[in-house]
């Protein structure tokens, strides 16, 4: 990346390479969020093949209220 940088090669030797070391915890967490953010594959759970999605509107919905005595 930082081709004959002196400066950079001197940050390098005194604090590591920071850059090279945030890029691989990056990675990590990201495929840790790809396992954890997998839709599940048991019938009845997430959106894949295997569960039929309903018409917009037939799930649960919150009425409105108006306020005073009911």
């Amino acid at each position: 990346m930082f081709q004959d940088s002196p400066i950079y090669d001197r940050l390098v030797a005194e604090c590591g390479d920071v850059p090279a070391q945030v890029r691989r915890e990056a990675e990590r967490v990201h495929r840790e969020l790809e396992l954890v953010m997998r839709p599940l594959h048991f019938p009845g759970h997430g959106l894949g093949p295997e569960r039929p999605q309903g018409n917009p509107g037939t799930g649960w919905q919150r009425s409105a209220l108006l306020p005073g005595p009911r």
